[in-house]
């Protein structure tokens, strides 16, 4: 497979080349690649280097992504490339994020092809920054769209906002990694900045479903008054978006730190469930944060334990009060 040439990028004097995908927004000279190391300026021509070339597949539970109101208790094939446009410092997956591993190349209509063998709902573009590989996912979800398949992105939303606006409708659900709503924290810690991410999430609610990630670090972005902002400014997009507080372990740059203790993260939900429906705790258990309850009349919807769902809404109605709960069923 021939390199692609690389969208929204601008060719400048003497050979270098900016690439406009990202805020990140790298002037590349020639020979060289951008901070995501997957988009390479080739004699003046930006090239993305990693179309396709995927570094692990697997049959995930769709929960996992984690996507709790988007097809609940459904398989999702799941794919993801070398590379990210940030650099965080506290990174889970940082073996495959910040380091250039082994890959085979899938072209779309494959994973298309492989996603109907396995019996999959569709692609789950995750595991790193699957924005590296805006070209391809563009490609493939045109064609997982012509299967009735669904194309889900899990990403940290760090996009221009011109290249957010072409690739929102096409995602037919998205979690994205709001990672502290400080943007000190994204500065010092992941070498970019808050606004973009805000910035895509109210793009991306506008055009699909999507569910919102927060990483609660200890003493970093656990306070109150942070908390308390983040889900006040989510609510004014809509309280029915689903918040995941999700445990932090130590990796990477910070295995010095301690895990996030269970008090933290449920006074991270307590405060977060007085402007949101929907509010999870994961990678810790602390009971009935997993559950799905309906806003009105608290009745259950859908009980997890791990990647196990009981769905006893299966229409998405809850069977006391007849609300409808926000998400997409089937």
């Amino acid at each position: 497979m021939d390199d692609v040439e690389a969208l929204y990028y601008e060719k400048l004097d003497g050979s270098r080349v900016r690439c406009s995908l990202c805020p990140n927004n790298c002037l590349i000279d020639p020979g060289g690649t951008g901070r995501c190391r997957q988009r390479k300026n080739t004699e003046g021509k930006l090239l993305a280097i990693s179309y396709g070339r995927t570094v692990t597949t697997a049959l995930d539970p769709i929960e996992k992504k984690p996507l709790f109101h988007f097809m609940p208790g459904s398989r999702i094939l799941s794919v993801g490339p070398n590379g990210c446009t940030l650099t965080c410092a506290h990174c889970q997956n940082w073996e495959i994020s910040q380091k250039t591993t082994a890959t085979r190349y899938i072209s779309p209509e494959q994973i298309a092809d492989l996603a109907s063998e396995e019996g999959s709902v569709g692609v789950a573009f995750t595991y790193t920054e699957p924005l590296v590989w805006y070209e391809y996912i563009l490609d493939t979800a045109v064609i997982l769209r012509e299967r009735g398949l669904k194309s889900v992105l899990v990403t940290n939303g760090y996009l221009n906002e011109e290249p957010a606006r072409r690739i929102a409708p096409l995602i037919d659900a998205f979690n994205i990694d709001l990672k502290s709503f400080d943007d000190r924290f994204y500065r010092e810690l992941c070498g970019g900045s808050v606004g973009p991410v805000k910035r895509f999430i109210e793009i991306a609610s506008s055009a699909s479903h999507i569910e919102i990630t927060n990483l609660v670090i200890p003493g970093l972005n656990d306070s109150p008054r942070s908390i308390e902002d983040m889900a006040k400014w989510i609510s004014g997009i809509s309280s029915e978006i689903p918040l995941h507080f999700s445990r932090f372990f130590p990796k990477y740059k910070m295995e010095k730190l301690e895990a996030t203790p269970a008090a933290t993260l449920s006074t991270a939900y307590g405060i977060a469930r007085r402007f949101l429906d929907y509010v999870y705790i994961g990678n810790i258990f602390i009971e009935g944060t997993e559950n799905t309850v309906c806003p009105d009349c608290s009745e259950p919807v859908i009980k997890r334990s791990g990647y196990n769902t009981e769905i006893l809404a299966p229409d998405g109605v809850c069977l006391r009060c007849g609300k409808g709960i926000k998400g997409v069923w089937k």
